[in-house]
């Protein structure tokens, strides 16, 4: 049903919800709350630790006029409760002040408190007044514009009385697993009576989201096992010599990697190969000997980079370990005329390996005789895009690597079209790098610090969660770059962030390796390859707001070389949470680890975000639920597919949804 046809709804108010992505009763059930206000935990405002999130029931004094610095304006209201006064300010809703009245309130939003100076920053409110009706268990929904939360509450209320969801799971395993039904999921999760309901009812939906998602999974890939076309002619005393071509000897994970690789060229199955390892395990260069495998029998190679920047470093490695090989680069900032060389000479058998970007997967983009394929940092590419590559050559043989340890028991989900290998150990000379947790009192003496071992020609990166100031909540890019020059004039400092042209990217990078700039500000665009061996030091900004793997991808990007590393983790917060899972992070090197311990934490509902699973995620990423529901949804899917349950109505529904999102990614 259209939204605008539900009693209550009409055009008018159909257009506030369509700013929210919601057109239909269908669409405004599955808009789950963000989080839930629970009416009988109403704190005082002194009792909050700073950067909680805090339920305050006060009085609204007075709100300000509206304060504009350039593109950004600013909502702040004076708030009292008892005898302590506090503020409640708003970025960039300057909506909020229509919609503020002198009298009770309650505020639901993150608590700071600087020098007893408190105050809540984007809050939601509620009216508290004599009609006021709520209850235990409040939903609260993730908003845009005006739209208030009590109509969508209202408007969500109206659409589970007309709408009566229909459970893609086969009756017969329903009843099996016990399922609850899909409509009774629904009316719990906005109008749960407790905790455990809530709960209950978000691990029913996440079972009917991944049941859904992994058949899709299922139908995209296909069957694996293909039979093999290229006959690879490289031996084991080839494959050796080339090994000695580095400058250190493999790990014993190395050798077991690269034995696995040779006996898959050699085998009757074409390969479709996952590579796992730590930051700093190798991969790279196990990834080079299976390219020789493939040049040294006659055929074209291919080496896919995520971004310029990574693409850059890898043809320089390339030209390197293939002196005696034609190495060709191509990416998006190469010239037309360059393009067109590239193109000419690669479908002529002219380049042995091609190093590039998405560039490569253009329809125009021929091989004479390719026949392997590596993907660097796969969780860049999706299924799509690795098939595209796949369909330059017949019965490719594919590599894909990821530096980001993905949690065992999910990869054997996500990742079970691939043989997975993992390199467990890394080069014993590799210095663990020093990781510390900075209080704000201490930030002097790390700059301090950071001075000598720049003036000794070391490098640093110092690294922030957002690239512009548009909510004053954590620290972006553009405003600590400026502070930096101002704080530490003597240090020559660089940008670096993802809304940069790759042409400038590429300019700041090269800068930076060249020691034309002693400390880079950045987001997590360096989060992976980029390989500096001078940067020693890592500073991160507003690490509580990263989760245990990325920091472990950006503490990665120093101990490059010889020298003695250090990771600085800045936080402000006082969450006891929080600061557990920094000191899990100081207290281990080992990225599995810390993968199961950020799944076991942050839930898989966070795990598997929006970065990390595409679009098709986000209409739950506000449920919580436990890695169970997806062992669950999986043990569905391969019995529904086993025992042919439904098979139409399944294919159906999860092409319709998926057959667009192809680009299946995990990280």
């Amino acid at each position: 049903m259209q939204l605008d046809e539900l009693k209550g709804i009409g055009p008018r108010r159909a257009k506030e919800f369509a700013k929210l992505g919601i057109s239909t009763t269908e669409e405004l059930i599955r808009y789950y709350p963000r989080t839930y206000l629970d009416m009988t935990n109403r704190v005082s405002i002194r009792e909050v630790a700073h950067n909680d999130m805090a339920l305050i029931a006060c009085k609204l004094v007075y709100v300000e006029p509206i304060k504009t610095r350039g593109k950004f304006k600013t909502v702040r209201a004076l708030l009292e409760q008892g005898r302590d006064n506090f503020t409640a300010v708003w970025f960039n809703q300057p909506y909020v002040a229509e919609k503020l009245r002198e009298g009770e309130y309650l505020f639901y939003g993150r608590v700071q408190n600087y020098y007893d100076r408190i105050s809540l920053v984007n809050p939601t409110f509620e009216r508290l007044d004599g009609n006021n009706r709520l209850k235990g268990l409040v939903p609260v929904y993730p908003l845009k514009g005006g739209i208030p939360q009590w109509l969508v509450r209202d408007g969500v209320a109206k659409a589970l009385a007309v709408e009566t969801p229909v459970s893609l799971v086969p009756a017969p395993l329903a009843a099996k697993y016990k399922l609850s039904p899909l409509g009774e999921a629904f009316r719990k999760i906005h109008l749960p009576a407790t905790q455990r309901e809530m709960q209950d009812a978000a691990e029913r939906l996440a079972v009917e989201e991944y049941f859904q998602l992994i058949a899709a999974f299922k139908l995209i890939k296909g069957d694996r096992t293909e039979a093999r076309t290229n006959r690879y002619t490289v031996t084991e005393r080839e494959v050796a010599d080339f090994e000695k071509r580095f400058p250190f000897t493999f790990t014993k994970g190395q050798q077991a990697a690269v034995r696995s690789i040779y006996d898959n060229v050699h085998s009757p199955q074409r390969m479709n190969r996952l590579l796992q390892g730590d930051v700093g395990s190798g991969k790279t260069a196990v990834a080079l000997t299976g390219i020789f495998m493939a040049v040294r029998s006659g055929y074209q190679a291919v080496y896919l980079s995520p971004t310029e920047v990574l693409a850059a470093q890898n043809f320089a490695v390339l030209q390197r370990a293939f002196p005696d090989y034609r190495v060709g680069y191509l990416a998006g900032a190469s010239s037309a005329k360059e393009k067109r060389e590239i193109k000419e000479a690669l479908a002529r058998g002219e380049i042995d390996i091609l190093c590039g970007t998405h560039a490569v997967l253009q329809a125009d983009v021929q091989f004479c005789r390719l026949a392997f394929c590596v993907c660097d940092e796969q969780h860049r590419f999706g299924v799509a895009q690795r098939n595209s590559l796949s369909e330059k050559g017949e019965n490719l043989d594919v590599l894909v690597m990821s530096a980001t340890p993905i949690p065992r028991t999910l990869s054997l989900i996500f990742y079970g079209d691939l043989d997975v290998t993992t390199i467990p150990d890394k080069p014993a000379d590799r210095v663990p790098v020093s990781t510390a947790v900075i209080p704000p009192r201490k930030y002097d003496d790390m700059f301090g610090w950071i001075r000598q071992e720049i003036r000794r020609g070391r490098q640093a990166y110092f690294v922030c969660p957002k690239i512009e100031d548009d909510d004053g909540q954590a620290t972006s890019a553009e405003e600590l770059y400026e502070k930096l020059r101002t704080q530490l004039p003597e240090i020559r400092f660089g940008l670096l962030h993802g809304k940069m042209r790759e042409r400038e990217k590429d300019a700041t990078m090269s800068a930076f390796k060249a020691k034309k700039i002693d400390a880079l500000v950045a987001t997590t665009v360096i989060e992976v390859g980029v390989d500096v061996p001078d940067a020693t030091v890592m500073v991160i900004y507003d690490a509580d707001r990263f989760g245990l793997s990325q920091l472990h991808q950006l503490r990665g990007r120093v101990g490059r070389g010889a020298d003695k590393s250090y990771c600085f983790l800045l936080t402000e917060t006082d969450s006891e949470t929080a600061k557990e899972r920094l000191n899990i992070l100081k207290s281990t090197t080992d990225g599995f680890e810390l993968a199961e311990k950020d799944l076991e934490m942050r839930g898989s509902g966070d795990f598997l975000g929006t970065r990390q699973s595409g679009k098709f995620l986000v209409g739950i990423k506000n449920l919580r639920y436990t890695t169970n529901a997806i062992f669950t949804a999986k043990k569905l899917v391969d019995e529904a597919f086993e025992r042919n349950l439904d098979a139409a109505r399944i294919r159906a529904a999860a092409m319709e949804k998926y057959e667009s999102l192809k680009d299946v990614v995990l990280n």
